[in-house]
């Protein structure tokens, strides 16, 4: 019965953290879409040039529906969401699926290379500051993640491009994201946005895993474990690891969530050509569909990754298990 009882809590929780990020998308579109709306200029000026007639304007603005109400707008992009239809662009007279679908494939592979080199550096490095807390290794990791921390993404880029690029002379400036055939290619095309991004969320993990896990080595069943003998690496390995993989697995969550503001910066400093490359040019040309289908993949990527890590947080709670 009491086993039923913390399973129904569990699922509650589950859903009440889903519905929440639900609504939050809720709001997060009508201020998406207002917010773009709010824009200064005339999308149709823009398009026809400084040498149309107001007529022409006119007709471009009754053409593509600008003159009905913002809510009926709203509604109606919201609507066509939901459906998977995400408009088509002004200024390129295309699908903006279409132009995403390319440009969403590249920032999803540098997300997922920066994901498999920050995602095991941090652990290894957040374990072992842990094991050996209060060491010389331990003190300089820790002053080298709050260096990291108070730097801007910007910084760190322009820093990169200074020293790999221009002094050293071993990377391009610019990162093209083209067809890769060899490992080398590979290290040419993603080295520079990888290092700017892992800097940026690896410090955040870093710390946060090695609280996790000094958090359980102090527990008194690890404790017994050592004094029973167990090797040092055998008390976090296979004793305190595995108890604080829920907050670990958490603070993983969190630290790619980053991603999402740290890929508009690297994209558009080294002329990536991903989603957000895509969305800073359309403000410039005033794309507004394509502005609020690029926001919102940036968006619900944030929102999925915190409810995930709030879903982790609590099936790892202790109490509840």
């Amino acid at each position: 019965m009491g086993q039923s009882l913390t399973s129904l809590f569990i699922v509650i929780q589950v859903l009440k953290r889903l519905g929440i990020a639900f609504l939050t998308l809720i709001v997060v579109s009508f201020a998406v879409f207002f917010a773009t709306d709010m824009l200064p200029g005339d999308v149709a000026q823009i398009l026809l040039g400084q040498a149309a007639t107001p007529e022409a304007v006119a007709g471009l603005r009754e053409a593509m529906g600008l003159n009905e109400p913002a809510l009926q707008r709203f509604f109606g992009w919201l609507t066509g969401l939901t459906h998977g239809d995400l408009g088509t662009s002004y200024a390129n007279n295309m699908a903006v699926a279409e132009l995403i679908d390319g440009r969403l494939k590249n920032s999803l592979k540098l997300a997922g290379v920066t994901t498999a080199v920050s995602v095991p550096l941090s652990l290894t490095l957040g374990i072992a500051a842990a094991m050996w807390r209060n060491s010389p290794f331990d003190r300089a990791v820790s002053i080298a993640t709050i260096s990291v921390i108070s730097v801007p993404e910007f910084m760190v880029a322009t820093l990169s491009v200074l020293i790999f690029a221009v002094w050293l002379d071993w990377l391009p400036a610019l990162s093209f994201g083209a067809d890769v055939s060899s490992f080398v290619d590979v290290l040419r095309a993603y080295a520079m946005p990888v290092i700017t991004l892992s800097c940026v969320i690896c410090a955040q993990m870093i710390r946060m895993t090695r609280a996790a896990v000094i958090e359980t080595i102090n527990t008194p069943y690890v404790e017994m474990a050592l004094l029973k003998g167990a090797s040092r690496w055998r008390m976090v390995l296979v004793h305190a690891l595995p108890n604080a993989l829920g907050p670990i697995a958490n603070a993983i969550a969190l630290s790619l969530s980053y991603l999402v503001g740290g890929v508009i910066i690297v994209e558009t400093i080294f002329n990536y050509p991903g989603v957000a490359k895509l969305m800073v040019d359309a403000v410039a040309t005033r794309d507004l569909p394509l502005i609020q289908s690029t926001a919102m993949i940036f968006c619900i990527s944030y929102l999925s990754l915190i409810t995930l890590a709030d879903v982790i947080a609590t099936l790892s709670n202790p109490r509840l298990r």
